[in-house]
């Protein structure tokens, strides 16, 4: 496996008080790709995948060792710049999180917050900008004044991709984002990440294997905290290393 790698973790441990949910986790994740974190409930997927971007740090009792490397730094050194982080670093979680407020302005929130645009035009021109890329501006720009919870589920959720990608991030972590939504939704959604991946490099986490199988480039396979096995989704689906994986991807147990 070669390619140019975007996050890397050495010795990653982490834990919730005396419950330790990462073990030693190394792990190089690479650019402009999809990386989906596969493996049954509890094992730590989404545990993982908050330490990207220091969400975890919002748990109490939380204590982590190792590090995490994003472009030549430790984000867990504590002089990290935490807001900075989060808009290079920016995440969609399991169900859409759109705020009681217009399109407009849950498109325009993370802007204020990270004191970005101020002229109107240019906050305008960002939204379409974002819409465009989820392929909603056609249906919604005639309804930026409409609260967003009136949108479908779907367009909820493309709406709240749109509301990362126009803080211009380098890396989207995905946490679940189609456990919400109808099949048919998750298929669109799915082609919608297909297409990001050639300008923004992806994680997700999915209890869902065949959307793993569908949508990542590359795989990584945790059990009780540990990364047992990171490869390309199709070698880790057709020819597993590690009989934990072969058992899990066989439908064994998880």
């Amino acid at each position: 496996m070669e390619f140019e790698t975007k996050i890397e973790t050495l010795n990653l441990n982490l834990y919730y008080g005396d419950f330790q949910a990462l073990k030693d986790v190394n792990i190089k994740i690479p650019a402009q790709n999809i990386t989906a974190i596969i493996g049954p409930s509890g094992c730590g997927k989404s545990t993982l995948l908050r330490c990207f971007n220091r969400m975890n740090d919002l748990i109490e009792n939380i204590k982590i060792e190792g590090k995490i490397i994003i472009e030549d730094k430790n984000i867990l050194e504590p002089d990290i710049d935490l807001i900075g982080l989060r808009r290079k670093v920016g995440m969609v979680f399991q169900r859409p999180n759109v705020f009681d407020l217009s399109i407009y302005h849950n498109l325009r929130f993370g802007l204020r917050i990270h004191r970005m645009l101020n002229k109107k035009a240019d906050v305008m021109t960002a939204i379409q900008n974002g819409l465009e890329q989820v392929d909603l501006w056609d249906e919604l720009k005639d309804k930026l004044k409409k609260n967003a919870r009136s949108l479908s589920l779907e367009q909820q959720q493309r709406l709240c991709i749109a509301r990362v990608l126009i803080l211009k991030p380098d890396i989207i972590l995905l946490d679940e984002p189609c456990s919400a939504l109808d099949p048919i939704a998750t298929l669109r959604i799915e082609e919608l990440l297909r297409v990001l991946r050639k300008q923004y490099s992806l994680v997700i986490v999915t209890h869902n294997m065949q959307q793993a199988a569908r949508v990542s480039d590359y795989a990584g396979f945790m059990y009780l905290g540990q990364m047992i096995e990171f490869e390309e989704t199709e070698e880790i689906f057709t020819n597993p290393q590690d009989k934990l994986t072969e058992n899990y991807i066989s439908g064994r147990f998880g």
